[in-house]
């Protein structure tokens, strides 16, 4: 990809990354997110390898709560993994967004779900080249932090197992990073009330 479609590529996927950040509450600047594609080749070039795109950041209301995003170069393996694994424990870090070229195989996810201390995430490329929350059909989702969560299920006076549940699996979860036991506010339009508010159960 020596014509600029590396660049057109990798532009797209960083944008979408760093406005899936900001949507779970990360701090992202508007400047960021406006960055034009020949300010990206500037600062990045044409030719480049991945992992000089790699970043952090830490949430707006925690600064101690960081995740890394990695580029990786090659393809994510279990070796890769340890080595990755290792640069995070030695800055003491938990969270980490891995986007990959490839689809990782079942066995590797099994893998990534072995290290339950750690909150670790795949997208691959072609996933990330779009914005799904931006999708139309798609209502918009915020995630409740644990006082609000505790709030509506004393206010309702629900166990939260009586919620509609959505799948972590759910690509829309998977944007917002949701784990178990996360609860959501979902907000649609509504012809006759203007504005329809649901709240699911991440399981």
């Amino acid at each position: 990809m020596g014509d600029g479609r590396l660049a057109d590529k990798f532009f797209r996927i960083r944008r979408t990354l760093l406005e899936m950040l900001r949507d779970r509450g990360f701090l992202v600047t508007d400047a960021e997110i406006a960055m034009t594609r020949e300010q990206f080749i500037e600062k990045f070039g044409i030719n480049f390898r991945k992992e000089v795109l790699d970043f952090h950041r830490s949430k707006r209301d925690d600064p101690s709560d960081i995740i890394c995003v990695f580029f990786v170069e090659d393809k994510l393996c279990i070796m890769s993994l340890e080595a990755y694994l290792t640069q995070m424990n030695s800055a003491k870090l938990t969270r980490a967004i891995f986007v990959v070229k490839d689809k990782p195989t079942q066995l590797f996810l099994w893998e990534l779900g072995d290290h339950s201390a750690k909150h670790l995430e795949v997208f691959t490329e072609e996933e990330l080249l779009v914005n799904i929350s931006k999708n139309v059909f798609v209502p918009k989702h915020e995630l409740l932090t644990s006082p609000k969560k505790k709030f509506l299920l004393e206010r309702y006076n629900v166990k939260i197992t009586q919620l509609p549940r959505i799948q972590v699996t759910d690509p829309v979860a998977r944007y917002y990073g949701l784990v178990r036991g996360d609860v959501v506010k979902i907000t649609r339009s509504s012809e006759t009330a203007g504005r329809y508010v649901t709240y699911r159960a991440a399981v």
